[in-house]
């Protein structure tokens, strides 16, 4: 198992990071160039940096995705791509994307987007808290044990 995360605007970097040394899960950053940094990477994290343009971290994390491991985005479709390879796919806020969601989570997206193009303001995202930060955590190290057959 490898964890892939969506790394450009991941609030919870540190944490899989963390958690993911603990359990010795190979972990890769996907992050635009935009966000290039000169640090050195950490035992066991690997960066891979991707064009800026739409959508390019994504598709760099399909490809790179297989069967089993760990996605972790705030991205729906993304999501659903890697539900789709039979990847655990999380979300940050401390909820894990499933078939059973996954399409009501897409339909709730497209008809926020309807209603922006059609001059209508939508709510955005609520303020990420240190109950999402724990809740994410416990999810995060739950997903691992699980995925690992250890229940």
């Amino acid at each position: 198992m490898n964890i892939l995360v969506d790394a450009d605007a991941c609030p919870v970097k540190d944490i899989v990071i963390n958690v993911a040394k603990v359990y010795k899960v190979p972990v890769k950053l996907v992050k635009s160039f935009s966000h290039f940094s000169h640090d050195e990477d950490i035992a066991g994290v690997e960066t891979i940096y991707v064009d800026t343009g739409a959508d390019a971290a994504d598709y760099r994390i399909v490809q790179l995705a297989k069967e089993g491991d760990l996605i972790i985005t705030q991205d729906y479709g993304l999501a659903s791509l890697g539900l789709a390879k039979g990847c655990a796919v999380l979300h940050h806020v401390g909820f894990a994307y499933t078939n059973e969601n996954i399409d009501r989570l897409l339909q709730t997206r497209h008809a926020s987007a309807m209603a922006r193009r059609a001059g209508k303001r939508t709510k955005g995202p609520k303020p990420f808290t240190d109950e999402n930060r724990i809740k994410f955590e416990n999810l995060l190290r739950q997903t691992i044990l699980s995925q690992n057959g250890v229940n």
